[in-house]
């Protein structure tokens, strides 16, 4: 049985409880019969074996829905309806015992007095409440990992429901800068350069709502969204905006979260780009170092006041959301650093787990 059936079954209680009942009582009937060899009985002590053991089947399974009905009593009560339960049919099922032995091996015994058909019951008391007890361990059991399973999949749909609102936040603060821009375009008559920069928002926002929050991309296709975005400063800043990438053939297939360049690209314009008249460069570079995948984005700006590798120099969300994604994503197995590049400027590195598409 594989291990999709197992759970399967596991998880249909019914089926799980008749097939841990009947496995139960067979293994008893067995370790009875292997006692049974080292002693000197007849074979048809074999049969007086398995017709206790079906005696035993039957009897315990009243037991299953007397315990479902006292399951939510106080403990108190719970444990004196078990143990008189336990001792009722320990009693029973000894009588029926005592009365195959007797028919069956002895030949039509018949004891002095009726009271001798429970002798021995104790002995069948304790394997009932066991039996008892072992039910009640498998439904907590079962009730403990519906819990745990309950945990997590709450756990998983805040996890997924953090990652969704941390990923469309920027969808709202990118636009507003957008359409700011292309507002100002309109004012000023620049109707041709507005209706380019529409068009390519609008496949820039095609594009990142296809894309799924919850799942990662490939380097190949964050490069291509972040060239979209590009595309749409380029028709602002035309000439005084220039992209330079060196992404290394092994990084191509590599896994990053969706969206994860393109804030880190609108600081740099913000920053570095929009208050140069002269404009500037942005840098992407993605290349692999052992079981990491490093990425940086770094500009050629004014530069910036960083400590302790940290910089929070917007307003909005930038840095803060993506750090906030990385964590949610690679806890304790990423790291996101600001530093100076070299001459000017701001470089952003992010260290990844370097993860393909197959694995």
């Amino acid at each position: 049985m594989n291990n999709v059936n197992w759970k399967a079954l596991v998880e249909d209680r019914n089926r799980f409880f008749w097939l841990l009942q009947s496995a139960g009582w067979f293994g008893f009937a067995l370790v009875h019969y292997l006692g049974s060899l080292l002693h000197d009985l007849r074979d048809i002590f074999v049969i007086i074996i398995f017709l206790n053991a079906y005696a035993g089947w039957l009897f315990t399974i009243p037991l299953r829905y007397v315990y479902r009905r006292i399951w939510d009593f106080a403990p108190l009560k719970i444990a004196f309806v078990v143990i008189f339960s336990s001792y009722i049919t320990g009693v029973l099922w000894q009588v029926v015992k005592n009365i195959n032995h007797w028919e069956i091996y002895k030949h039509g015994y018949r004891p002095d007095f009726w009271l001798y058909y429970t002798e021995s019951s104790v002995w069948s008391f304790y394997i009932i409440l066991s039996w008892s007890g072992l039910y009640f361990g498998i439904k907590y059991y079962q009730m403990l990992q519906k819990e745990k399973q309950n945990v997590l999949k709450a756990n998983t749909v805040a996890h997924q429901a953090q990652l969704k609102m941390l990923r469309y936040q920027l969808n709202p603060h990118f636009l507003f800068n957008t359409l700011n821009a292309i507002s100002t375009l309109i004012l000023v008559e620049e109707n041709k350069t507005a209706n380019r920069m529409v068009t390519k928002l609008s496949e820039f926002l095609r594009y990142s709502l296809d894309k799924d929050p919850m799942k990662k991309v490939t380097v190949n296709s964050e490069v291509d969204a972040l060239t979209l975005y590009l595309d749409i400063e380029k028709v602002r800043f035309e000439e005084r905006l220039r992209v330079v990438f060196n992404i290394d053939k092994d990084c191509q297939q590599a896994l990053v979260p969706s969206m994860i360049l393109q804030p880190l690209a609108e600081n740099a314009i913000k920053y570095a780009i929009a208050v140069k008249e002269q404009g500037g460069s942005i840098t992407i570079t993605i290349q692999r170092f052992g079981h990491d995948l490093l990425i940086e984005l770094a500009d050629n700006g004014p530069g910036a006041d960083i400590v302790d590798g940290n910089l929070f120099r917007e307003n909005g969300l930038g840095l803060t959301n993506s750090r906030e994604r990385l964590s949610a994503l690679y806890p304790h197995n990423f790291s996101l650093v600001v530093s100076h590049n070299m001459p000017t400027g701001v470089k952003v590195s992010i260290r990844l787990p370097y993860e393909l598409e197959s694995e």
